[in-house]
């Protein structure tokens, strides 16, 4: 639970003896005439607020219509309500601030969201309640067209049969191959679908929307795996041009430099002089180092310098960015190969993750990529990308059955804050419920 169990805490019994409320403490930031009054009131507004990260915000942000002095007053009062480190505290609003003068944003509406993203990360709050609401909304919202394609062909096939029979599952099938499931899917998810209600006495095809429901949640079952590393940390990116992943990259160093980790990007693909130049404003927005050597310079030796880099300076993490495309001169496949055995060899190890990015309105060509990029890298995990306003989501279950790989992150959008942990519960509700989240 981290920092929320003891935030609960402190809202729930933060006076002293005497019963009155516990007085934060002192902030550097230049107060206003009426200091005592606006503070004594915000704290009374925090105090008396459900502890949810959107709610405090709210009470923080209100009367507040742009960045400025009164907003990094307020932000400082409130972390300090939290006890959070002063040092901690002017960190981050440094950074917020900063990130504002790049992106050019003023008026509170332009960055709320990515401020909320940003607290959540910072407080540990990311996996609490309030947090996770928030991404089943956008999940839903960005599966909205796939939602609505399955949902609509489920619908008419459960209301043509009175009773579950053979030919209503070979119509299941084609429902989910209509979904981008793809077929070898769709044969394996409707027979154990099938071994499940015959398990469950469930006779009625109403019900097997939830059993498919529950079906989809059993698939994606996160596996346990070894989370320590001999520092600093090494993830190999990989994936085909154009799906996103210098943005990924970008977002994934976004994450963790509001974790506190110090990150350092590498630009391996040397292949085009554009990615960077790219990967290189990213780094600078996101405020993560960032190493590069000429245009068709070798990749393995910008990942092996990159190394250096990393153990030189006491980089926490190393992001290797690689090509995405055959080039005229060397196999990509083979390319990547050698990339992983240089970095192995320089910090034994490493990679200790090897990414693949996906682009999800791709369908079932995501398939192919996964079938050959883990030949070539030995895939560790998946990110899937564009995952809104795509009708293919359901390349989703395809990728995570027939490879068993774990899906880390989905793509819920161009925000930094929209690179969101996948939940496989999330997004079997959100696939299949249209409802909001309880308030």
């Amino acid at each position: 639970m981290g920092l929320f169990s003891s935030i609960k805490k402190l809202w729930g019994g933060g006076r002293g003896a005497s019963g009155e409320a516990a007085g934060p403490a002192a902030v550097s930031y230049e107060s206003s005439a009426q200091d005592g009054a606006w503070r004594d009131a915000l704290l009374l507004s925090l105090r008396e607020a459900e502890p949810r990260l959107s709610l405090w915000l709210g009470h923080v942000l209100e009367g507040v219509p742009e960045a400025g002095p009164q907003l990094w007053e307020r932000l400082a009062f409130f972390f300090d309500a939290l006890e959070v480190p002063a040092a901690e505290r002017d960190t981050f609003i440094a950074s917020f601030s900063s990130w504002l003068d790049t992106m050019g944003y003023r008026a509170v509406e332009e960055f709320r969201s990515e401020l909320q993203y940003r607290l959540a990360l910072a407080l540990d709050l990311e996996d609490e309640e309030d947090e996770r609401n928030r991404l089943l909304l956008k999940l839903s919202d960005g599966l909205s067209r796939t939602r609505e394609q399955i949902g609509r062909n489920l619908d008419a096939l459960f209301s043509s049969h009175d009773t579950i029979t053979d030919a209503l599952w070979e119509e299941m099938e084609e429902v989910l191959i209509a979904a981008d499931v793809g077929v070898n899917t769709a044969l394996e998810l409707t027979a154990r679908l099938r071994r499940r209600a015959q398990r469950d006495g469930v006779t009625d095809p109403a019900g097997l929307r939830d059993l498919l429901r529950e079906e989809l949640t059993e698939v994606f079952k996160p596996m346990r795996r070894i989370q320590a590393v001999n520092p600093p940390e090494v993830v190999l990116v990989i994936g085909v041009n154009g799906v996103g992943k210098t943005t990924t990259i970008a977002k994934l160093a976004h994450r963790a430099t509001l974790q506190g980790r110090k990150v350092l990007i590498a630009a391996a693909d040397t292949f085009r002089a554009a990615a960077i130049e790219q990967l290189e404003v990213w780094a600078k927005r996101v405020g993560a180092g960032f190493h590069a050597k000429e245009a068709n310079s070798d990749p393995a030796a910008v990942a092996f310098e990159a190394v250096d880099k990393a153990v030189a300076e006491g980089y926490d993490l190393l992001l290797v960015d690689t090509a995405g495309r055959l080039h005229t001169k060397t196999n990509l496949m083979e390319e990547l190969t050698k990339i992983s055995r240089v970095l192995g060899k320089r910090h034994p190890g490493a990679p200790h993750r090897t990414i693949l990015v996906v682009d999800a309105t791709t369908g079932q060509n995501a398939l192919s990529q996964a079938k050959l990029f883990n030949e070539a890298a030995a895939i560790d995990e998946v990110i899937l990308t564009k995952l809104d306003g795509t009708a293919k989501g359901g390349i989703v279950v395809a990728v995570a059955m027939q490879f068993g790989l774990p899906i880390t992150f989905v793509g819920l959008g161009e925000k930094m804050e929209d690179l969101r942990p996948f939940d496989g519960e999330q997004f079997a509700r959100a696939l299949f419920d249209a409802a909001t989240p309880e308030e």
